[in-house]
C-alpha cells in the first residue's frame, strides 16, 4: 500500500494517541484513588494496555500501525519500510503519546484535584523500575521489545486472520511475563511523550519527572528492535 508522508504522520499521531489515552487511562483507573476502578490491579492494567494497543492499531491501519519508533526501525531494518519514512513515523507517534497523555489527564482532572497523594503519579504516564539498577533495565526493556519485535517481523503473515489482535495479545504477554522489573515501555514514544506531558501538565502536587531514569525506556526498546531485525535478516531466508 502507498502512503504519502502526510498520510504516515497524521494516522500515526491518531493511533499513539488512541493507544496512549487508553493505556494510561487504564493505569489512572487503578492508580487515583477516588476512581471507580481503584486498586484493580497489574492484570487490569495489562489487559488495558493490550486493548489500547488493538485500538490504536486500529485507528492507524492507514500508516500500517506501528505507533511505536522500535517498531518502526524494526521494519526499517529487515527492509519493510523505507528509512526516509522513519523520522516521519517517529514524529506522529511522539506527537500522538504527547497528545493521549494529556487527553488522559483531561478525563481525569478532577481526580487527579483530588488524588491524596499525587506525588506518585507519574507512573500514570511514564515507566518506572521497582529496583533501580539502569544496565538491568535495560536489558529488561531489551528483551521485553525484541520478543515484540522479533514476533511481528516473522509471524505477522501467519497471523492476519487474527489482524490487531494478535499484537494485543503479545503485548498482554509481555506486560503479564515480563513487566515486573520496569513496567515494560517497549516503546519509547510509549515513555517519553507522555513523561514531557506530566513534565509540562498542572497537576496539584505532582511529583518529579524522573529525567534520570528517562533514557532507559528510550534506549532499551531501540537497542531490542535492532536485535530482533537483524536477527531476522539472519533467519530470513528459513521462513521461505
Amino acid at each position: 500500500m502507498s502512503r504519502s508522508l502526510g498520510q504516515i504522520f497524521l494516522w500515526e499521531t491518531l493511533g499513539t494517541a488512541v493507544l496512549i489515552l487508553l493505556g494510561t487511562g487504564v493505569v489512572a483507573t487503578v492508580v487515583l484513588q477516588k476512581s471507580k476502578g481503584s486498586n484493580g490491579g497489574w492484570l487490569l492494567i495489562n489487559f488495558g494496555w493490550a486493548m489500547g494497543v488493538f485500538a490504536g492499531a486500529s485507528v492507524a491501519w492507514r500508516s500500517g500501525a506501528n505507533l511505536n519508533p522500535a517498531v518502526t526501525i524494526g521494519l526499517a531494518i529487515s527492509g519493510g519500510t523505507p528509512w526516509s519514512q522513519v523520522p516521519i513515523y517517529i514524529l506522529g507517534q511522539l506527537l500522538g503519546a504527547f497528545s493521549g497523555a494529556v487527553l488522559c489527564w483531561a478525563a481525569f482532572k478532577k481526580n487527579f484535584d483530588e488524588e491524596p497523594h499525587p506525588e506518585g503519579t507519574l507512573g500514570i504516564f511514564s515507566t518506572g523500575p521497582v529496583i533501580r539498577s539502569y544496565g538491568w533495565n535495560v536489558l529488561t526493556e531489551v528483551i521485553g521489545t525484541f520478543v515484540l519485535i522479533f514476533w511481528i517481523l516473522v509471524s505477522a503473515p501467519n497471523n492476519a486472520g487474527l489482524g490487531y489482535a494478535a499484537v494485543a495479545f503479545v503485548v498482554l504477554g509481555i506486560g503479564n511475563s515480563l513487566g515486573g522489573p520496569t513496567g515494560y515501555a517497549i516503546n519509547p514514544a510509549r515513555d517519553l511523550g507522555p513523561r514531557i506531558a506530566y513534565a509540562i501538565l498542572p497537576i496539584r502536587g505532582k511529583g518529579k519527572p524522573d529525567w534520570a531514569y528517562s533514557w532507559v525506556p528510550v534506549l532499551g526498546p531501540i537497542i531490542g528492535s535492532v536485535v530482533a531485525g537483524l536477527l531476522f535478516l539472519a533467519v530470513k531466508g528459513t521462513l521461505a
